[in-house]
């Protein structure tokens, strides 16, 4: 498979990657859409209007591409995609109710259009009913790798509200968010798909591990966008981590860099959450912090390709392997 490049149509890079199980992937939301049936009329509507906003569905994918790689011929790796994707989306609508966020995917929130008790109980709708499915797929391994990403998930968030607004949060407390908080569900992925293609211990702790890296890079090039994104593509309004008080890593390598009375001006704007925000932009950029983020980045590719070399070769490690350097270059 030929090296992509940033420059090209993003969605079609999207769907080269994911040609080989795009079959599995409209039969994930085919699930979606059935296990959302509810007979309360706004839990169906919610469930709807999150689940079609157009996410990337990065983790079933993922799942898919692990458990086919692995040797799995079956289709209870659809189902399991499409529990992995509930809960993901139930943990957003939490995390946007704690920040007090008014759009995702470039659409209000669940919380900004219902407000938040009625975006807090769907979000637990679509909690509990991954937990369901997860319990109807009988396989204990699976229960373990799900139910542990979500004890690991809320640790993330209360670390990352710990972390609020401190200016002193470095790159060791950032990792320790993004691993709970993006890299951990990426991870479960890995082993639930890992689970039910019988990989050897071996295998799973290989894909275990280049779930992780690939999960602590995307959610880098995530926090990036932050700085350097359009809004129109991210859906995103630029700033809104700093605003929430979040320190990332661009904003932590940045600190580093900068003179004395500028670190001040980012420390009061975290504090705050709020200040000259064009200003800041402008020194995240212009001290080069992206550069290194992206060096960092790479350090965790590097470690994805890595493990990923200890599995059999194939269509689908290949798209694995094309996905870890897409995660860094995509502008959304």
């Amino acid at each position: 498979m030929e090296e992509t490049t940033h420059t090209e149509d993003p969605k079609a890079l999207v769907r080269a990657l994911l040609a080989p199980i795009a079959a599995d992937m409209a039969a994930v939301d085919d699930v979606i859409r059935q296990e959302l049936a509810s007979d309360v009329r706004r839990m169906h509507e919610i469930g709807e209007y999150i689940t079609s906003a157009g996410g990337k569905r990065m983790r079933p994918a993922l799942l898919m591409l692990i458990a086919r790689a692995l040797g799995y011929e079956g289709t209870l790796h659809q189902y399991l995609g499409a529990t992995i994707e509930l809960l993901h989306t139930a943990t957003l609508m939490h995390d946007d109710v704690v920040d007090e966020s008014d759009m995702r995917r470039g659409r209000p929130t669940a919380n900004a259009r219902w407000g938040n008790g009625v975006a807090v109980l769907v979000g637990d709708f679509l909690y509990t009913r991954s937990f369901q499915m997860m319990v109807k797929a009988g396989n204990l391994k699976v229960m373990e790798a799900l139910s542990n990403a979500a004890n690991r998930l809320s640790e993330g968030e209360v670390i990352q509200m710990v972390n609020a607004h401190d200016p002193t949060v470095d790159e060791e407390r950032y990792f320790k968010v993004i691993e709970r908080k993006t890299a951990c569900l990426f991870e479960a992925g890995a082993r639930m798909a890992a689970a039910i293609a019988d990989a050897t211990p071996e295998a799973e702790e290989a894909v275990a591990e280049y779930a992780l890296a690939l999960g602590n890079a995307f959610q880098i090039a995530d926090d990036m966008l932050d700085y350097a994104g359009d809004t129109a593509e991210t859906g995103k309004s630029l700033g809104a981590d700093l605003r929430e008080g979040k320190v990332t890593l661009p904003l932590i390598y940045t600190r580093e860099l900068v003179s004395d009375e500028d670190r001040r001006l980012i420390d009061d704007a975290i504090r705050q959450g709020d200040g000259e925000f064009d200003k800041i932009a402008k020194l995240v950029i212009d001290c080069e912090a992206l550069d290194r983020c992206r060096a960092r980045a790479e350090k965790e590719l590097e470690r994805g390709r890595k493990a990923l070399s200890k599995i059999p070769s194939s269509i689908f490690s290949e798209s694995l392997l094309e996905l870890l350097s897409f995660t860094v270059k995509r502008d959304r």
